[in-house]
């Protein structure tokens, strides 16, 4: 990209940078593809005077970004970045011992980005807060949201089935723009983590993350620990479709997975995406 020099700089309308602060200073301009794609990638560098100026510089930024055909997906999950980082949990009070994790995802999240630009940001933060009330009023705590990414820990197992099972119904019943059919899978694991001041450590964090990416939008996937931890108190109206045993990536065993099946949500789902798969076994 070549360089503005200072008359070039001078020439252009103030409508050409993302960023003019209060003393008049025009920063990140926008006037060309080269240089929106210059200001994505400077952007983090860059002192703000406040949150609402940032703000401002963001918009007209991902705006610019979206007339010259660009899909800043980099940007973006530099922006989720910077928002995990400025909001670090106290892991002191987390539930330690025995617990069972959740995961959710957004189904084609890389295709919503495309397809909505900076309106990706209001989805997902809609999506997420439907996911934190579920968590909530099923007693559980988040651990951590990146990306289209959401952990939660439960001391109980069926609380944890509970929450799943809310936060696929809610996602059904919500409204979502433009049409858009939302869905993210879940993923359902229970284990004895380790519990440091940075969150949990061990095999059931990594085993959880692997359940959840086999599975399908709308579809909430439990792996055989879970189903043993939560068999005595099962919530009423739940029931465990056998899926047969499975390889996930990463992991030197096969686990035996179950689709969790209740009233609302969906039932019917292609196959897991998994290394290999027996035939599945219809279990209660």
């Amino acid at each position: 990209m070549a360089r503005l020099s200072a008359r070039d700089r001078a020439n252009l309308p103030d409508r050409a940078f993302a960023y003019i602060d209060s003393r008049g200073r025009r920063r990140l301009p926008i006037h060309d593809e080269a240089h929106v794609r210059n200001a994505l990638a400077r952007f983090e560098r860059i002192a703000f005077e406040d949150d609402a100026a940032r703000e401002r510089a963001r918009r007209r930024l991902l705006n610019a970004a979206k007339k010259h055909g660009i899909v800043p997906v980099g940007f973006m999950a530099g922006q989720l970045r910077s928002e995990r980082s400025a909001r670090s949990a106290d892991f002191s009070t987390f539930p330690t011992g025995a617990v069972t994790f959740v995961l959710t995802d957004i189904e084609g999240s890389t295709l919503l980005l495309r397809h909505l630009g900076d309106g990706y940001a209001a989805v997902l933060k809609d999506v997420r807060g439907v996911i934190r009330d579920a968590v909530r009023r099923c007693g559980g705590r988040t651990v951590d949201a990146y990306g289209d990414e959401y952990l939660s820990v439960f001391e109980r197992a069926a609380s944890a089935i509970e929450a799943a099972v809310d936060l696929q119904r809610a996602m059904r019943e919500r409204p979502w723009a433009d049409g858009l059919d939302v869905r993210v899978r879940a993923g359902i694991h229970s284990g004895r983590p380790t519990l440091t001041d940075a969150g949990y450590v061990g095999l059931a964090v990594h085993t959880v993350a692997r359940v959840c990416a086999v599975g399908h939008g709308g579809q909430i996937i439990v792996s055989e620990k879970t189903k043993l931890a939560v068999e005595a108190s099962t919530p009423a109206g739940v029931r465990f479709r056998g899926l047969g045993q499975h390889r996930l990536a990463g992991l030197a065993d096969a686990e035996t997975l179950f689709q969790l099946q209740a009233k609302g949500l969906l039932t019917r789902f292609p196959p897991l995406r998994t290394l290999a798969a027996s035939t599945a076994t219809p279990t209660r």
